[in-house]
């Protein structure tokens, strides 16, 4: 809804990509994600294993966990992690679409997205989640609670890269491109609002203080995020909107993301209110100055939130809330967890660059050298080309 909303009324092709790659990352999690994710024996720093593939484990899962009472704490079932990543999985795909309206051929963005979700989501996952021994995680000790750099960084880069890749959308610059349904945006805001104190309250896997914690830090930056947005939009066009408010709100819910479990309220309203100057910067004056249309600017949200959130998990982190022991600058006086947190925003960044550019380049071979509809096919407009449909048929009579 918040990505139909604000787009062009055109809006069929919008609403598939993401339900087909919702369906996609679906399939693909049970089949091979969750095993390349959080399979294995913990050896390997960048990937899981193919123990898991098909979730076979899951049937002896199952039976022990009905020997146990998950509600008195003494049994956590694997199987919803299981059915918890998934979600976590389909929506960062999801966000990756919106960079790409208008454009983009249906077949060649849903296969870039099934391999995406194969060698770069599910090792990034288990590279920063993996436990002991993981590369990002571990190893370099960089701290992410509920997935600043696997959901955010990770989706908002590649939505930049792949609308680079697709060039502008025919009469950019010159045609308004302006939400149609602006009720709509406010109304997704609103649903992705209330989704979010799950993933980032889950994110703890336990019903206890510190997902309390994540909960009301989720609340107060985005309230915060909102509220800064509203303030920077009033002093720079004079008149605040309910769009702004609602990219504001989703603003602040990703800079605290990386960092929901970790820091004290005070400091998620210090984040949500810092996020919100940052990300309209990128978006009306960035993505302006550089000249690429990414279409619900997921890089300028997503992405640029997701490395902010990061960094300021680094000033921000109570030690003893931290999954490493080290605390933030402002606690500590010592930068060793900053250091960790910007190293591992950089080899979140390196790999998703790399991957992504050999997978559109495999997958623009497989459909005749272009991820990017024709001219006619575009000019007639996605819905009617690709799918056939219209959001807003003309009726004539009672047909």
């Amino acid at each position: 809804m918040y990505d139909t909303g604000s787009t062009t009324f055109m809006l069929i092709n919008t609403m598939l990509m993401c339900f087909g790659v919702i369906g996609l990352v679906g399939v693909l999690w049970i089949v091979a994600g969750w095993s390349l994710a959080y399979g294995g024996d913990g050896s390997s720093p960048f990937i899981g294993g193919l123990d898991q593939l098909l979730c076979l484990p899951v049937l002896n899962q199952v039976l022990q966990a009905a020997e146990g009472n998950a509600a008195d704490g003494a049994v956590y079932p694997q199987i919803i992690n299981i059915a918890f990543q998934m979600a976590f999985a389909m929506i960062t795909a999801a966000i990756v679409t919106g960079s790409l309206a208008g454009r983009v051929k249906f077949g060649a963005m849903t296969a870039f997205l099934g391999i995406w979700l194969l060698v770069v989501y599910a090792p990034l996952a288990h590279m920063v989640w993996g436990g002991d021994g993981s590369f990002i995680g571990d190893i370099i000790g960089a701290l992410d609670f509920a997935g600043g750099d696997v959901v955010h960084i990770s989706s908002g880069l590649t939505g930049l890269i792949l609308c680079l890749m697709l060039g502008r959308r025919r009469g950019f610059g010159m045609v308004s491109y302006r939400p149609h349904n602006v009720p709509f945006v406010a109304l997704g805001a609103g649903l992705l609002w209330f989704g979010w104190f799950g993933f980032n309250g889950g994110s703890e896997f336990k019903a206890d203080a510190v997902a309390a914690l994540a909960i009301l830090n989720t609340v107060t930056a985005s309230a915060a995020g909102m509220v800064s947005w509203l303030a920077v939009e009033r002093v720079h066009t004079g008149r605040p909107t309910l769009v702004g408010a609602s990219t504001g709100l989703v603003a602040g819910l990703v800079v605290v993301t990386p960092g929901a479990g970790f820091v004290e309220p005070w400091a998620a309203l210090v984040m949500g209110l810092i996020v919100s100057p940052v990300c309209y910067l990128a978006i009306s004056h960035l993505k302006t100055k550089f000249g690429y249309d990414d279409a619900l600017d997921a890089f300028g949200c997503h992405g640029i939130g997701g490395i902010l959130g990061g960094v300021l998990t680094g000033l921000f982190c109570v030690p003893e809330l931290s999954w490493t022991g080290k605390g933030g600058l402002f606690y500590t006086g010592d930068m060793s967890l900053l250091v960790s947190q910007i190293l591992g925003i950089v080899v979140t960044v390196a790999i998703v660059l790399v991957l992504d550019l050999v997978i559109a380049a495999v997958v623009k071979a497989l459909f005749h050298g272009s991820l990017r509809v024709d001219e006619a096919d575009e000019a007639l407009g996605l819905d009617a080309s690709q799918h056939g449909e219209s959001a807003y048929p003309s009726f004539s009579g009672l047909d």
